[in-house]
């Protein structure tokens, strides 16, 4: 298996992020998505982790499956909430004796249900801690352009994610939809002395129906971006907006690659298709249908 951190050391990584399918129509979608992007090659693939006992075993199936029956490099998610401190280190020892290396170590937020519990880690950087313990990962830890909600403010959020960074071997964004967002929070991020390449994470806006959404995902659709949604839905209805929002992403793309990022990370929602369209149009892969 490859580590991300030995990718990230040879140039730009192009990676996607899938969550486990809750149900057979899921993983029939999830399936067709992986087969449509497989052919793209992209440096790793990134798996998310829902919570509860029944995601756990979900995200642990996927990733493994992904080793055994593709030629995609997996990186599990895993996170702090509702988990002791042995169980988490017994999710970390099956990953490893599974061929697992690459992780994505994450606070997580507060479960649902007040019986699971918050957990023993209260933090990201306690379970980083744990799996450097274990031993044989490649950790990424998160990153909010915009400061992590719970922060007071976005200097103390620097200071923790800086502090974060340190100790992790690379960084993954929140979503966001303007490259200013990304370059502050490198350059907040530099001003501490940290230069742990921190992957922009991408999320393209298809739909109008998905714009207050974004906002309760973590990050507020700016109104310049709305209009020209709205602009093009106007004139061409549904196809029109989802073909603009490839469009906006893919200049975004274009903007963070020319300030020399290290790479782009694709929220794919387990569809294939607006991320091949700019995976193509950036010259970056094959995007047939």
């Amino acid at each position: 298996m490859t580590r991300i951190a030995d990718l990230l050391s040879k140039g730009p990584t192009y990676s996607f992020e899938f969550f486990p399918p809750k149900n057979d129509a899921e993983q029939a979608t999830l399936v067709k998505t992986l087969r449509d992007l497989e052919p793209l090659g992209p440096s790793f693939v990134s798996v998310t982790y829902r919570g509860g006992a029944e995601s756990r075993q979900r995200t642990y199936d996927l990733v493994t499956g992904m080793l055994r029956t593709t030629t995609l490099v997996p990186m599990a998610h895993l996170i702090c909430v509702a988990h002791t401190r042995l169980e988490l280190a017994e999710i970390l020892v099956a990953y490893r004796k599974a061929g697992v290396e690459n992780l994505m170590a994450l606070g997580g937020d507060p479960p649902a249900d007040p019986g699971e519990g918050v957990g023993e880690l209260p933090h990201a950087s306690e379970l980083v801690e744990l799996a450097r313990a274990i031993g044989g990962f490649s950790i990424g830890v998160a990153a909010q352009p915009a400061g992590h909600p719970l922060s007071p403010d976005k200097a103390f959020d620097r200071d923790r994610l800086a502090e974060k960074l340190r100790m992790a071997d690379f960084g993954v964004t929140q979503f966001f939809f303007e490259a200013e967002e990304y370059l502050g929070l490198v350059a907040d991020l530099a001003a501490r002395g940290v230069e742990t390449p921190v992957l922009p994470g991408i999320m393209p806006v298809t739909n109008l129906k998905s714009v207050p959404r974004m906002a309760t995902m973590g990050a507020a659709v700016p109104a310049w971006m709305v209009e020209r949604l709205e602009n093009a839905g106007g004139a061409g209805g549904a196809d029109a907006v989802r073909h603009e929002g490839v469009v906006i992403a893919t200049e975004l793309c274009r903007k963070l690659l020319d300030a020399g990022v290290p790479g782009l990370h694709f929220y794919t929602l387990n569809r294939s298709s607006a991320t091949r369209e700019i995976y193509g149009a950036l010259g970056l892969g094959a995007a047939e249908d």
